[in-house]
């Protein structure tokens, strides 16, 4: 198990849900983490709820701009001098039947959930090319399984899924990770549900998503989970 103290992570859309569970769960084991959220008062709110647990910094940056992805990624350069981990994390949920989906909807999924992924990496790659770092992609079942009402945000995951592979095949030979994790159900604030300890139980955590990240980053150098599936043990 290879010692994780002292290394750097950063996570896009960090400040609640998944996102919030990975980062907990990298502090726990000595992680250095930054969380990017579109609002600045967010990302700072987060993080302070979270300095308990280690050395973290809030971000406002925007993942369907290029720009804005360079600028979290410089102020964590500038933070810390290295950046070994990625988190791509943000995304929307949008379902409504093709007839009925406008065009800036379609347009606000695919720019989030895809786009974004590839400016955060870009924006990421060559700082872990030096750190011989890891990229983790946030994607869903929804990304090899269709269904009513899904076109944008099935489309999006499918992307995602696709990128993220190939982006693996792209990375390996600088000695760079990739890993795409597919969760099911989580309980989290996506697509404006508001978590029940009780209702939600069933769902997967976002904790065991951030233990998930923890166990990846722990497998042998020489092993590689490329594509996680992860689906509640029960029904609801």
């Amino acid at each position: 198990m290879e010692d994780q103290s002292g290394k750097v992570a950063l996570i896009t859309g960090g400040t609640k849900g998944i996102g919030y569970g990975i980062a907990e769960a990298l502090l726990k084991v000595g992680y250095k983490v930054a969380i990017t959220s579109r609002n600045q008062e967010s990302a700072e709110k987060a993080a302070n709820q979270l300095k308990g647990l280690g050395d973290v910094i809030g971000l406002e940056a925007n993942v369907k701009e290029l720009a804005s992805q360079e600028k979290a990624v410089q102020a964590v350069i500038d933070r810390w001098g290295k950046l070994d981990v990625l988190i791509a994390n943000a995304g929307v949920g949008h379902f409504a039947a093709i007839d009925q989906m406008d065009a800036q909807t379609w347009l606000d999924t695919i720019d989030t959930n895809l786009t974004g992924v590839f400016y955060s990496v870009k924006a990421s790659v060559e700082h872990l090319k030096k750190s011989q770092g890891y990229i983790f992609t946030i994607s869903s079942l929804a990304g090899t399984n269709f269904f009513e009402n899904g076109s944008a945000y099935n489309a999006s995951k499918f992307g995602l899924t696709g990128f993220s592979q190939a982006i693996m095949l792209d990375l390996r030979k600088y000695k760079i990770k990739v890993s795409t994790i597919m969760p099911g159900s989580v309980a989290t604030y996506f697509n404006d549900h508001e978590p029940d300890a009780g209702k939600d139980a069933w769902k997967i955590q976002p904790e065991d998503l951030g233990q998930l990240v923890v166990d990846l980053l722990n497998m042998p150098v020489r092993t590689l989970p490329s594509k996680v599936e992860i689906r509640p043990s029960q029904t609801s």
